[in-house]
């Protein structure tokens, strides 16, 4: 037997390729042949994923295809006879990259409709998260079920801390974090209009850090500095760090203060688990998935009060017992993406593959 998958792109530290890799370790530790296939691979991952040319990408007994955005791997995924299983990541509705990048704005677009091409020519369908899964089944997709991304938490737990880094991080300020791509519905303008008003009604001291790739939109970006100038915020305490090394991020979560999302769309959101691996409290705007990643645990708002989160923030700095409670909840929750829960989970998998 031998369960593929296929990437449309394979880039360390992005939450579907590690995703992908970790199950693929798993499924061969069950004595099952795997290999991940993609159309673009990054250098570091060069001879640990092959080539989607490679002669034997479709060779597979099952072939799991990871969906977030559109590629030429959508119609070979529809064309193969058999074990056709996608996994939907989700894409984010274009409307949220319209004011900024029309090029984002069509891809967004074509990822939908890719998405519905594949009704009918699916024989196991899973979401990230029941979020996903609802929107599978508005679509029009059957027999949906939910398996979550299998987090690895022990990348934050485990890892050395950066010590130059973290001593620099160690000062007088509150390290107010967030992790994930700038893009549009991350609504990191959000992020600063909080910051105006913490320093309003709160604290001045502050740091705002924001971790990860800074060109995924350009202009929003470029939108985002400008914002910093308008409300003539001091750029020191908005530090952009773009992509990190595992040490750096693992050093950047274990000196926060609070993780914050204000995102408005997310179909399952690592980030949040990763803040509750390091014992960090999250504040989290509850749209979309996020909710029901958080499983009762942080403290999540709506509707989205930004003076009244700035309010929360200061809490969760400087409430001990109210931060004592809060990650006593998260830690709890951690426990739902445990070793049990993620054994469990692939053999659901191969189950529902009939390779069990």
């Amino acid at each position: 037997m031998v369960l593929n998958q296929w990437l449309p792109a394979a880039h360390r530290g992005d939450a579907v390729g590690d995703n992908a890799r970790r199950l693929r370790n798993l499924i061969r530790k069950r004595g099952i042949e795997s290999h991940i296939y993609a159309l673009s691979i990054d250098d570091n991952l060069t001879g640990d994923i092959r080539y989607f040319d490679h002669q034997d990408s479709k060779l597979g007994d099952v072939t799991i295809l990871h969906f977030a955005v559109p590629s030429p791997m959508t119609n070979a995924f529809a064309s193969l006879p058999r074990g056709r299983v996608l996994q939907y990541h989700n894409v984010t509705p274009s409307h949220f990259f319209a004011p900024y990048d029309t090029g984002i704005f069509k891809l967004a677009n074509l990822g939908r409709t890719e998405l519905k091409s594949l009704i009918g020519h699916t024989d196991v369908v899973l979401a990230d998260s029941n979020f996903n899964r609802l929107e599978l089944e508005q679509m029009g997709f059957t027999n949906t079920s939910v398996m979550p991304i299998l987090v690895r938490p022990e990348r934050i737990t485990t890892a050395q801390n950066h010590v130059v880094l973290e001593a620099s991080l160690n000062d007088d300020l509150a390290n107010i974090l967030f992790v994930g791509r700038i893009a549009p519905n991350k609504k990191i303008e959000d992020h600063l209009r909080l910051a105006e008003h913490y320093k309003r009604y709160v604290d001045t001291d502050y740091r705002f850090i924001f971790i990860g790739r800074t060109d995924t939109v350009p202009h929003y970006y470029n939108t985002l500095r400008a914002l910093i100038a308008e409300y003539d915020m001091p750029p020191d305490r908005f530090i952009f760090t773009g992509p990190v090394s595992e040490t750096e991020l693992a050093t950047y979560y274990k000196t926060a203060s609070v993780y914050v999302s204000l995102s408005e769309h997310e179909g399952f959101c690592v980030p949040l688990i990763e803040a509750m691996a390091a014992n960090v409290p999250v504040l989290a705007y509850g749209a979309t998935a996020v909710p029901e990643t958080l499983g009762g645990a942080g403290v999540c708002f709506t509707p989205k009060d930004l003076e009244y989160a700035a309010e929360l923030l200061g809490l969760l700095v400087y409430d001990d017992d109210l931060r004592l409670s809060v990650l006593t909840g998260q830690r709890q929750r951690l426990l739902d993406f445990g070793p049990a829960s993620v054994e469990t989970s692939v053999d659901n998998l191969l189950e529902a593959c009939s390779l069990s």
